[in-house]
């Protein structure tokens, strides 16, 4: 039998800003909150009254002020970003000047040019839609850019620790995680952790090298990558605390 569910739109407001919520509606005994990059969602029990869904609007939203207070970039998803030709972008010790031309052509498309990244944009697209091809012609120009050094620095950890056979080292705009590790070797690491410090960089490398020797999250998995890094709690909260500000 299919879970019955019933969902709609509704805004709250955090520091200033207006924020999305999804509510969802469903056999469920009680509530729930939740925050991810996409979305806010508050799970409620079929059958409240209006009166009752505002009460929990009101709640979550002081919920998310109170999680935001100590995540600051928790809310940095749901601001809408906006590129300009000639702004500069950083990423790590590197310096992009972006130079933005709309005309009218079919497809987006660009290339980096000393260290100004050059974007052909089509006047035809939506405004929503050239934002989304910014962010994904800015991602794969620059993981180009770092491709060699973060695959000599993946190849380095895995000499020094594991050894195990790599297939290939792959960037890739991805939100889902900051990295992942194929069984056929394959590592894969998300662009947004080009935007943090190489230490943080270096926990995610090692963290993926050690599913080449242990492909869950046992016990024995994490005393292996202990044993190469005793801070790499650290470097963890820095992700957690700081990951919503690692974007193009």
């Amino acid at each position: 039998m299919r879970r019955k569910l019933q969902k709609y739109s509704a805004n709250i407001t955090v520091n200033g800003k207006e924020l999305p919520v999804e509510v969802v509606f469903e056999q469920r005994g009680g509530h729930r909150y939740s925050i991810s990059r996409k979305s806010i969602r508050m799970r409620l029990p079929l059958g409240l009254t209006a009166d009752s869904v505002q009460r929990h609007l009101l709640e979550l939203q002081q919920w998310v002020g109170k999680v935001a207070a100590k995540k600051t970039a928790l809310l940095e998803p749901f601001t809408p970003k906006a590129y300009r030709s000639g702004e500069i972008i950083v990423v790590g010790n590197r310096q992009y000047v972006l130079e933005i031309i709309r005309e009218e052509r079919g497809s987006h498309t660009g290339k980096l040019i000393g260290n100004t990244i050059a974007l052909r944009l089509s006047n035809r697209a939506t405004e929503t839609l050239q934002t989304k091809a910014v962010r994904t012609l800015l991602s794969r120009i620059v993981a180009g850019d770092f491709q060699e050094e973060i695959e000599q620095r993946v190849f380095a950890w895995n000499r020094r620790t594991f050894n195990r056979p790599i297939k290939g080292v792959f960037l890739k705009y991805n939100h889902s995680n900051w990295g992942s590790c194929s069984h056929n070797g394959n590592v894969n690491l998300s662009t947004r952790l080009l935007f943090a410090p190489e230490a943080v960089q270096d926990y995610v490398i090692l963290h993926e090298l050690a599913h080449l020797v242990e492909l869950n999250h046992s016990d024995r998995f994490w005393t292996l990558v202990e044993t190469f890094m005793p801070d790499y709690r650290e470097r963890e909260k820095w992700l957690s605390k700081n990951g919503g500000l690692c974007d193009f």
